[in-house]
């Protein structure tokens, strides 16, 4: 099976790009994020019309949203609101009755990393807390995490450790929490269990480096997590850095993981 995760950053304006990647690579299981559109306004015939026809999604109106389209038939649609906000960031299903999906856009977390002066970043820190609760509840269960949580949370997952100590994605209360998640609820981080950890490893450049590929200061803030019961099924994981360079390109690149559930 073949799943992919990409922020798309708005599923309408990048529909050309999404149905293009699923085709060339073979697609079984989209998970997209910041689908910036509400469910009635979803492009689900689009869809169906190249055989997703299982589909389940949540969107608003410009801001957040995510989305599971696939091939197989899944079960057991769930969300959570976080932080008691109904901001459509989170989905669940289950594959095969046994194997939890979940697709999370974390948010951002505005630039000043400061809980007490940034609503937006105390919004996220508080976002991530709940995250470590509730995975730790049930870590028997075979899962799947994938989506755009906004941190990158190691060394070399940014293109400068020391510059962006202090900026918002990379500072230690945020790559901190996140490592304790993935430690405490028996979660191996895919890409870095691949791929060393002293080598660059990027799914993110900013629109405003016009240079970003000569640049490359990128920062790892996709990702994907499975249980470590379902970790010797993954046959392999490949960040799609070309997609960056596609027409009408989102910032976020797609990632690809081939595993035998």
């Amino acid at each position: 099976m073949r799943i992919a995760t990409w922020n798309i950053n708005s599923v309408r304006l990048r529909l050309p790009q999404v149905l293009r990647f699923i085709k060339e690579q073979n697609i079984d299981v989209m998970c997209l994020q910041e689908t910036k559109t509400p469910n009635e306004y979803f492009p689900c015939e689009e869809f169906k019309s190249i055989g997703f026809i299982n589909q389940f999604y949540r969107g608003e109106k410009s801001y957040n949203g995510v989305a599971i389209l696939s091939k197989l038939e899944f079960t057991d649609c769930k969300y959570v609101n976080w932080c008691n906000k109904n901001d459509t960031r989170h989905i669940s299903i289950k594959i095969n009755n046994n194997v939890e999906l979940h697709n999370f856009y974390v948010p951002a977390g505005g630039d000043e990393p400061d809980i007490l002066t940034n609503p937006k970043f105390e919004h996220k820190v508080s976002f991530l807390k709940e995250m470590h609760k509730y995975f730790l509840k049930d870590t028997k269960t075979n899962k799947i995490l994938v989506g755009d949580l906004n941190i990158a949370p190691l060394v070399h997952d940014v293109w400068s450790h020391k510059q962006l100590l202090d900026v918002v994605s990379h500072t230690p209360i945020e790559t901190e929490t996140l490592l304790e998640i993935i430690d405490s609820g028996e979660w191996i981080d895919v890409m870095r269990e691949l791929i060393s950890h002293d080598k660059k490893l990027y799914s993110w450049w900013s629109y405003r480096n016009r240079n970003w590929e000569i640049s490359n200061r990128g920062r790892r803030l996709d990702h994907v997590w499975v249980s470590k019961k379902l970790f010797p099924h993954v046959k392999s994981g490949v960040i799609y850095k070309d997609t960056r360079s596609w027409e009408r390109p989102s910032d976020h690149v797609p990632i690809v993981i081939e595993i035998d559930i």
